[in-house]
């Protein structure tokens, strides 16, 4: 199963990658705290993963516009 990359803000997938699994090793190198896993990791009913993180357009948003941050969904 591939562990998807999807943008939080616009939902848009940013990539994949072709692991079956996700290890410590793959949590401590993305630097995801235990405490933070359930927020940026969903498991998918067939075992896929889904991290995540934001696209390069959001990011260039929130630079312009730093007011975003303090909206959890500011693209509708």
């Amino acid at each position: 199963m591939p562990i998807r990359y999807r943008c939080r803000h616009c939902e848009t997938e940013v990539g994949q990658l072709p692991l079956d699994s996700i290890d410590e090793a793959f949590l401590q190198k993305n630097n995801i705290e235990p405490e933070e896993q359930h927020i940026y990791i969903q498991t998918g009913a067939e075992g896929d993963y889904t991290i995540q993180c934001i696209c390069e357009e959001c990011q260039t948003s929130l630079q312009k516009f730093p007011s975003y941050y303090a909206l959890k969904k500011w693209i509708q």
